[in-house]
């Protein structure tokens, strides 16, 4: 196999060839776009705040026009700003502040976005103030929702709206008319047929005339328009006025015609004098209602104002110059990191070809924390993992060698003495030579054991086992050599706890953790069985009040063919395979084995067992 990868099919080659081609590819269409949609977009925002303009102008001056002065726009004005994303801001006409939705954002600008005075509107921001063909010559550009004195009380709504709801129904059921009840600034109701001029029907007149009829409130704030009117006309030295409610007049005495496309012996410079004086008269009139004229800022975020957008061919050339620039810096880029990428890569392929050829201690170098640095980090971890389990591999075979050896030398030596004539084959000799060959066979015992259990071929014989009898049977098999050495074995269960298992593999695994903690406790001591459940596992834990494990012994007790005697006498310890056959047990049972000890007071095994299957619920009767 070839060590190195050819140019044309190297990783760093293929991956700057991709990123190229996205680069060009994504970069020349941003470009296009951007070149063919900018100044589209630029004027569709121009007209997004042509109309945030008109709704922020058209907000403030309906405030305006229902509040006497500009207490409390705070409140209004500082949600509108959030809302349409722009800093708006009020100062009298001499440039005191009123009120800023963004006190810190700078200056305001020297020019000003408009003048909110709700009786003489910008009709530039407001089309359609006034009304066509009105009295005042359509001249006043007074808000329509300045009311002031024309505003009728609660009491006055009420009959006009019974009077405006009776005309309605008569409409709709004499003339198969289709109209409904609209109520105006003043809260005057009035009557609007879609469709329909009621100018030319005679339908309900009565009742129509019923609810055109001045109400109180409005006789009395129209007798204080009439009287500034004709003094104003008075100065003129012009004949007096009468002025409706629609702002229409008449020469007085009234003659028959209702308004003044009857008055044809009034000239035209008499109507525009009239028509002045109405103007002026309905603003004094208005004036202590409305708020002062205040002047309106409306800038972006920042404070700078709104101002036309529009992309320039010098505009164009650097939006092409910026995605050149973009370009580069993408290739740039891209090669630094395919370098980055492949040199750890090369790292991991020389490490694991070491391996391969027999360096164990093959490991590479980890930096950074991306992908590539975790890989790094499962490789050294995989060759940690293979040398420790060729180190147990070695020690596990001398291991068995080790305890082989021995019974089967004494066996040999015993029968070569009595081939000899050395030693008579008595009884003594047999039981010695019995003792020898049990001990041999529990070590293959305990192989045999480990090596079905690591293969997956140890079969269980499940059922359901009531812990208190298993701990107790555990408990008579060893009390015997326990009392020779003046150990005491106690058994405490909770609530008799049960368990699906094999009870006769249960019974090993406790027993080696009895054998064990016996073996351990000085005379004197005691070691306890117990056992309890709860809704997750169920827990058998032998506790003893021996030597104790030391801290970093612990975590080896499970290992094969270790044991805290580094001599490996046997007069103190068993084979070496008793803890690791009670975790492959635990283990086959889908559970877990756990070990606390504290040095000269003792240890703790502890076994997790999964709880038993709840019961299948009884058949219907």
């Amino acid at each position: 196999m070839s060590g190195e990868v050819p140019l044309r099919r190297s990783l760093l080659l293929r991956l700057l060839a991709l990123a190229v081609l996205i680069a060009i590819g994504s970069i020349a269409a941003t470009a296009w776009l951007a070149v063919r949609t900018t100044t589209g977009a630029i004027r569709q925002e121009q007209g997004q705040a042509l109309a945030d303009d008109a709704h922020i102008y058209d907000t403030v001056l309906a405030y305006a026009a229902t509040h006497p002065n500009w207490d409390g726009v705070d409140a209004t004005l500082r949600p509108l700003a959030r809302d349409v994303g722009r800093r708006i801001a009020l100062t009298t006409e001499t440039g005191a502040p009123i009120v800023d939705s963004a006190p810190g954002a700078g200056p305001l600008p020297t020019t000003s976005s408009a003048t909110v005075d709700a009786l003489a509107v910008d009709t530039a921001l407001m089309p359609g103030t006034t009304v066509p063909g009105s009295g005042d010559g359509g001249t006043s550009r007074i808000d329509p929702r300045t009311t002031g004195p024309y505003l009728l009380p609660p009491e006055e709504r009420a009959a006009l709206r019974d009077k405006a709801a009776e005309a309605v129904q008569c409409l709709r059921l004499r003339a198969q008319i289709d109209a409904a009840v609209v109520d105006g600034p003043t809260g005057r109701p009035r009557i609007d047929t879609p469709g329909t001029d009621l100018a030319d029907s005679a339908a309900c007149g009565q009742l129509r005339e019923e609810l055109a009829t001045r109400t109180a409130t409005e006789g009395k704030a129209l007798t204080q328009l009439n009287a500034l009117v004709n003094t104003c006309l008075a100065r003129r030295r012009l004949p007096a006025v009468q002025v409706d409610l629609n702002w229409t007049w008449t020469r007085q005495p009234a003659a028959s015609a209702p308004d003044s496309r009857s008055a044809a012996g009034v000239d035209q410079e008499h109507n525009r004098a009239v028509s002045a004086c109405v103007g002026t008269s309905r603003r004094e009139q208005l004036l202590p209602y409305v708020a002062p004229a205040a002047t309106l800022f409306v800038t972006d975020p920042g404070g700078r104002p709104s101002t036309t957008f529009d992309l320039s061919p010098a505009n164009q050339t650097r939006i092409v110059a910026v995605a050149g620039l973009v370009l580069l810096v993408t290739v740039g880029f891209t090669v630094l990191a395919g370098i980055r990428l492949t040199r750890p890569l090369h790292a991991l392929t020389g490490a694991a070809q070491r391996m391969r050829d027999g360096d164990g201690a093959a490991r590479v170098r980890v930096t950074g924390r991306d992908e590539i640095a975790r890989l790094a980090e499962v490789f050294n971890d995989m060759a940690e993992r293979r040398e420790r389990l060729e180190q147990l591999r070695r020690a596990m075979v001398s291991d068995i060698a080790h305890e082989m050896r021995t019974p089967v030398s004494n066996i040999r030596g015993w029968l070569e003495a009595v081939e000899d004539g050395v030693a008579a084959p008595d009884r003594r000799l047999l039981s010695s030579l019995l003792e020898e060959a049990t001990l041999l066979q529990h070590v293959i015992t305990d192989l045999q054991d480990l090596a079905e259990a690591d293969a997956g071929a140890l079969r269980l014989h499940r059922e359901e086992v009531y812990l208190t009898d298993l701990l107790a049977q555990v408990a008579e098999a060893h009390r015997a050599h326990a009392d020779r050495i003046g150990v005491a074995i106690t058994v405490r269960t909770e609530a008799d706890p049960q368990v699906d298992a094999d009870p006769v593999r249960l019974r090993q695994a406790v027993g080696n953790l009895v054998a064990n903690a016996v073996r351990h406790t000085p005379s004197g001591g005691g070691v306890t069985i117990s056992a309890s459940a709860t809704d997750a596992e169920v827990i058998v834990s032998v506790t003893d009040t021996g030597s104790g494990i030391s801290a970093e012994d612990l975590p080896r007790v499970f290992d094969r063919f270790w044991r805290a005697e580094k001599s490996r006498s046997r007069q103190t310890g068993g084979s070496g395979l008793g803890l690791a056959i009670v975790r492959k047990l635990t283990e086959a049972h889908g559970g877990t084995v756990s070990a606390t000890s504290t040095p000269t007071k003792g240890s703790t095994f502890t076994l997790h067992l999964p709880p038993s299957p709840a019961p299948p619920p009884p058949p219907p009767g």
